[in-house]
Parts: C-alpha cells; sequence; structure tokens
C-alpha cells in the first residue's frame, strides 16, 4: 500500500513538472523581433558644423515607451500585436538611430548619447508623440494601416540652457498589409523620413545661431 502511495504522488508531480515545463515552453516561444534602419542620405548642400551634439534619449508615453508595437483600431483604443516585438524600447532604439543618422551626415564634429562622454555644445531633445499604426477607416474592407510617426524636436545650447529652436516632424506611410513584415517596412519608412527632415533642420538651424552667436 505504501508502494502504491509513494507511485501514485511520484506520477503527481511527474504531470505537475509536465504541466510546468508545458508553460515554460509556451512563455519562451520566441516573437519575430523587428529593427528600424538610420537614414543615410542628406541634402547636399547641408552645412558643416565643429560642434559636438549629445542626442537624449527621446521621451514618450506609456504606450509607446515600449518594444510592443501599437496599434491603434480606434482613436481612443490602443493594442499590440500578439506575436512581434521591436528589437529595444522604442525610445531607446530611436535615440540610436537618430545618432547614426546624424553620424551619416559626415557634417557634425561629434555626436553621441551622454554628456559623459562628449561635451556637448548642443543636447537635442525629443518627444516621441506618435509611433503608431492605426486602423484605416475609410469604409472599406481593406486590411491597410496608416503608420503615422511624429517628433517634437528641441534644441538646447548647453552654453546657457536655453532652447534656440523647436520643431516638429510628422509622416504617414501607409501599409498595405496589417501583417508584418509589411507593417515594419512602413514603420521604417516613416521613422526614417521624419529622421531625416528632424537631422536636416537641427543642422541648418544650429548652424545659424551659431553664426549669429559666434563663440570662441
Amino acid at each position: 500500500m505504501k508502494a502504491r502511495i509513494i507511485l501514485v504522488l511520484a506520477s503527481s508531480m511527474l504531470l505537475q513538472a509536465c504541466a510546468g515545463l508545458g508553460l515554460l515552453n509556451e512563455a519562451a516561444e520566441p516573437n519575430d523581433i523587428y529593427l528600424l534602419t538610420p537614414k543615410s542620405t542628406f541634402a547636399a548642400n547641408l552645412p558643416t558644423l565643429r560642434q559636438q551634439l549629445v542626442i537624449e534619449e527621446p521621451t514618450a508615453t506609456a504606450a509607446v515607451d515600449t518594444d510592443r508595437i501599437a496599434v491603434q483600431p480606434s482613436p481612443l483604443e490602443v493594442q499590440y500585436l500578439p506575436d512581434a516585438r521591436w528589437i529595444d524600447r522604442a525610445p531607446r532604439f530611436v535615440q540610436a538611430l537618430l545618432i547614426e543618422s546624424f553620424e551619416n551626415t559626415g557634417k557634425v564634429g561629434a555626436v553621441g548619447r551622454s554628456a559623459a562622454i562628449l561635451r556637448p555644445d548642443f543636447v537635442i531633445v525629443t518627444d516621441m508623440r506618435e509611433f503608431q499604426a492605426q486602423v484605416v477607416a475609410d469604409g472599406t474592407d481593406s486590411d491597410a494601416l496608416d503608420v503615422r510617426v511624429r517628433l517634437n524636436v528641441k534644441i538646447v545650447d548647453d552654453y546657457d540652457d536655453r532652447i534656440i529652436a523647436s520643431a516638429s516632424f510628422e509622416e504617414i506611410t501607409r501599409s498595405e498589409t496589417s501583417e508584418m513584415p509589411g507593417i515594419a517596412y512602413a514603420f521604417d519608412e516613416a521613422l526614417g523620413d521624419a529622421m531625416r527632415d528632424a537631422v536636416e533642420w537641427t543642422i541648418r538651424s544650429i548652424y545659424k545661431h551659431s553664426g549669429s552667436y559666434p563663440r570662441s
């Protein structure tokens, strides 16, 4: 009888272990991971800056400050794609893409992410106002989604801690499918266009400011 009890207990523990292992395997199922690309082509007439720039990590709402890919089925509702993730939190990888985009211009003295590494002349502060896909409400049965990216950029003169310029850059790119990676391509195009405009505007604004307020 005792041996039978031990056998029943052992069988029960084995079933529980198998169930636990199944849940662990299910939780560990990998999601598709997506990354976006920096800009590498810019206007040929961009001026050259000698100044050093620090690009702060963008601020964002909780809906955007995540590695999940946001979709709005209606203006007041936010959902997330279940089996896809960004490679990192959106503000963090956008910061990295902005830094690389500035570097790719070949027009900036130095650019980085931290004042601990660089002694900046200017600090670029970005707010990610929009970074989501929205269902197209056009009365059709189309699966199209509009990817909306809006970056608000401020240039801070580190010498006197003063904002010298501010502008907003918005792009909307339509994805003709509600599936990945088509959505990722739309995000890449929208973010890329917004970053290109923001980088060119920043360089020109700093160049103009430096000409008006020269410092040794």
